[in-house]
This record gives C-alpha cells, structure tokens and sequence, in this order.
C-alpha cells in the first residue's frame, strides 16, 4: 500500500473522532458487554498492544488525546495503570463510512386546465411524494476493554454521529465529549461487579 494511500485513510478515521460536531446533543451511544465476564476481578489495566489506531506505525496528537481521556475515566473508576501484568487492555478506533438517506417528503403542484364551458383555465391541486436522496460521511470511535489474561473482549462502547468540517483548536474538545460519552455507560469500578453509573 502506498504511504499516500495509508496517509489518506488515517486522515479519514482521525476524521471519525470529531463526529460529534454536528451533532447538537452529542452522538448516538451504544455499549455491550460479555455476560459471563466478572469485573470483581479487575483492578489494573493498560492500553492494548498495539492500539488499532496506530497500526501505521506512529502515533498522532489526537490519538494521544485519547489516550490521556482514556486514562483520565479508568483512573477514576480506580483502575490502576500495570503495563507489565494489567487485569485489562483498552483499545480504540475509529472509522468512516459514506451513507446514503433516502426519504420522501409531501409535495403540492398545479396544474391548469381549460374548461370550454366557462371559457377560462381552472388551477387543481395536486399532491405527491417526492423523493430526496441525502449523501453523508458517519463515523464511528470504538473503545474496547478486553480481558488480559484471556485475550477476550469483555466491554465495548460506541459513538456514532456525522462527520463535520471543524476548526483544529475545536477538535481536542470533541474528542474529550466522545470519550466521556462512552464512559459514562461503563458501569464498573475497580474490584467491584457493578457500580453507581447506569448501563444506557
């Protein structure tokens, strides 16, 4: 693959973690976890090797920010960073995909016809459907939190929105919201089997 290629596909997927620009309250949330797994026994974590993000080789700015944001929320849930010998491995990525939405929206019209009776045009309504066909880019950050010791994915958390032109200085503050979205569905804290913030 050539490095262009690869440049143009990492700009794509970093794309993917401002999604939440367009979106005016915030992106669409979805979590799941493995039933059988018991988060009682977790208490240290690290990020998985290597993070799918940088698969490329190299890191970037933003994937730094979510590194910092990712420990920020495991850190206060009371994990405690190993990267020797971790209870868990967190992993995340993102992605973009081109959509397509088509609906239909009511239309009225006119239209004229003579009535050789009266000698004049007379107006109809008519009504129809008219078909819209709307072109958009989603994209999607994936965070995953993934057993260690079993190489197995226990949790996953997603955010899903419309990917939206956005001022660099504004693209630190929409990471820090994808985080932090995901992570108030992780209801876990360090050694305990539940905790205080709902699954949604």
């Amino acid at each position: 693959m050539k490095a262009s290629h690869r440049l143009g596909t990492w700009l794509l997927a970093a794309c993917a973690l401002v999604l939440l620009a367009g979106c005016a309250t915030g992106p669409r949330v979805s979590t799941d976890m493995d039933p059988g797994a018991d988060f009682s026994r977790y208490h240290t974590w690290a990020f998985y090797q290597p993070i799918a993000m940088e698969q490329s080789g190299y890191s970037t700015w933003i994937t730094q920010r979510i590194r910092d944001d990712v420990r920020r929320e495991m850190e206060a849930r009371g994990y405690a960073y190993d990267e020797s010998s971790p209870d868990l491995r967190v992993n995340f990525q993102g992605i973009v995909q081109e959509k397509t939405d088509v609906y239909t929206m009511p239309r009225t019209d006119f239209q004229y016809f003579y009535s050789y009776r009266h000698r004049s045009y007379y107006a109809v309504p008519v009504w129809y459907d008219e078909t819209q066909v709307s072109r958009y880019t989603e994209g999607t950050l994936t965070i995953d939190v993934v057993d260690a010791a079993q190489n197995r994915l226990v949790w996953t958390g997603a955010a899903i929105g419309r990917v939206t032109r956005k001022a660099p200085e504004d693209r630190g503050a929409d990471v820090d919201r994808a985080i932090s979205e995901i992570f108030l569905r992780y209801p876990f804290r360090a050694g305990s089997g539940a905790g205080s913030l709902p699954m949604r």
